[in-house]
């Protein structure tokens, strides 16, 4: 099983139980969380896009974990500190000791000049297939993701304004074919504010499957 940990907006950990990754560590300045960075431990960092609420703390969570940061090559230039980099593009894979992630497409500005949004489906071995979309509008192509990958839980926003709204995002549930999905990217500052529980209605009755609501601090099992 996987542990999956919300911190707030669009920031979560996976304790596989080998290792622990943490996505868009946005920890300072977020309004949603009490936990500071020197908190951290884990060993990978994924970094969906160079918007301070998403490329956040990583930086620094990296040289004190020695942790790898994984990204675009462009997102990875900000990070002067980091020794343990990991330079990726649309469409690659790595591999990591406990399964492998790849970069998917997200359409969203990336917050640095020649860099792209992107997202990431992690496998973990013997385990559940999770895709994070990172921010993004709704796409077609989310339907080629959910047919290359049985993905087991979707992390998608819901906030609208800046990413996909609470019906576009049951939408992609829809395309991916998710067996679970957790909405975040919202409630954060009054521009994305959301009910989670309206999105969670809508996904359940255009899709199957199981929207869960987790509130930032809380923690959810993934299970294959």
């Amino acid at each position: 099983m996987i542990n999956f940990k919300f911190y707030g907006h669009s920031c979560f950990s996976l304790d596989t139980g080998k290792g622990i990754i943490l996505v868009d560590p946005f920890f300072n300045d977020n309004p949603l969380t009490n936990t500071v960075p020197s908190d951290i431990d884990c060993q990978y960092i994924l970094v969906s896009h160079a918007h301070f609420d998403h490329l956040g703390d990583a930086d620094l969570i990296a040289k004190k974990n020695n942790a790898t940061i994984v990204a675009i090559p462009e997102v990875l230039n900000l990070c002067k500190t980091a020794t343990e980099k990991q330079p990726m593009n649309i469409g690659g894979s790595y591999s990591l000791p406990f399964g492998s992630v790849r970069m998917t497409p997200a359409i969203h500005s990336c917050g640095v000049a020649g860099g792209i949004a992107c997202g990431f489906v992690i496998n973990i071995n013997d385990g559940p297939t999770i895709y994070y979309s990172g921010d993004t509008a709704l796409f077609s192509d989310m339907q080629i993701i959910g047919e290359k990958e049985r993905i087991d839980y979707a992390i998608l926003p819901i906030g609208d304004n800046f990413t996909m709204g609470k019906e576009d995002a049951a939408r992609a549930a829809h395309f991916l074919k998710a067996r679970n999905v957790i909405p975040v990217h919202y409630n954060t500052w009054p521009a994305i504010n959301q009910d989670p529980n309206i999105f969670k209605q809508t996904a359940e009755s255009i899709a199957v499957v199981k929207v869960h609501i987790v509130n930032p601090g809380e923690t959810l099992e993934f299970k294959k």
